[in-house]
């Protein structure tokens, strides 16, 4: 396997993580060299290749449920989607009750979430940017796995856009502090009428409001780590990795 990320969380053994970086695939520059998405302007043959790959190589049960990911808070059943392959449905997170169904995003700099509730029968997938934040797609995760109680789940926060390099505008300070006033403490001022956000800190402080404790990742950084991470911020045309999380069996008692 490539510097791939396995995430480091105390998960059952049945549940399995992953989660790409840019190195392995056989996408030209601009999307070298695993570019998973194909809505990015790379070749849909290059794309092909890398999804096979990523199949062959994880030994994924069943190929990912992909999203298109709208920046929105709805998230779906993955084990619903009548066909993964073809017409994607409009979401920003996959959650699953079932083994052998595999939840996916694809991100650059936006932060990828997995949440597992601590028996490893519920586990999900969730695309975290300042427009989902707003729109309340964390929260929406953790219902997706309401079986459980908020504190019998463990999320993983993947790598994203480090707050040394995410300047946004006042207008998404006054919205994410107006919607959750402890997010003031993930902002520091930058150039005048801009500010930095810590999208972990910003994850991190909603998933607490939703009663979650059990946080794990976090402290990478997209933009910085061009050799291997896709930057959409540092890059402008570029690809996008996945994110996987699926359960393979479940114990028997």
């Amino acid at each position: 396997m490539p510097d791939w990320i396995q995430p480091d969380w105390p998960a059952p053994s049945w549940v399995h993580a992953y989660s790409t970086t840019r190195q392995g695939g056989v996408s030209q520059p601009p999307y070298d060299d695993f570019n998973l998405a194909a809505h990015v302007g790379d070749e849909a043959r290059a794309v092909q290749a890398n999804r096979i790959q990523l199949m062959q190589t994880l030994e994924l049960p069943a190929p990912p449920t992909w999203l298109r990911q709208v920046h929105g808070a709805t998230v779906v059943n993955a084990a619903e989607v009548d066909n993964p392959l073809k017409e994607l449905p409009d979401a920003d997170g996959a959650y699953s009750d079932r083994p052998r169904v595999v939840c996916a995003v694809l991100t650059a700099d936006c932060l990828p979430l997995l949440l597992c509730d601590r028996a490893g029968m519920r586990v999900a997938a969730v695309h975290v940017g300042w427009r989902g934040l707003a729109a309340g797609v964390i929260e929406a995760g953790v219902q997706s796995l309401s079986s459980a109680p908020p504190g019998e789940l463990m999320a993983w926060m993947g790598r994203a856009i480090g707050a040394q390099a995410f300047e946004v505008g006042a207008e998404v300070h006054e919205q994410l502090v107006g919607q959750h006033a402890p997010a003031a403490q993930a902002f520091q001022p930058a150039r005048s009428g801009h500010w930095l956000a810590d999208i972990y800190q910003l994850t991190r402080q909603r998933l607490q409001a939703q009663g979650v404790t059990a946080i794990y990742g976090g402290g990478y950084c997209t933009v910085s780590d061009a050799a291997r991470f896709y930057s959409y911020r540092r890059d402008g045309i570029t690809g996008r990795m996945a994110t996987l999380i699926w359960v393979e069996a479940v114990a028997s008692s």
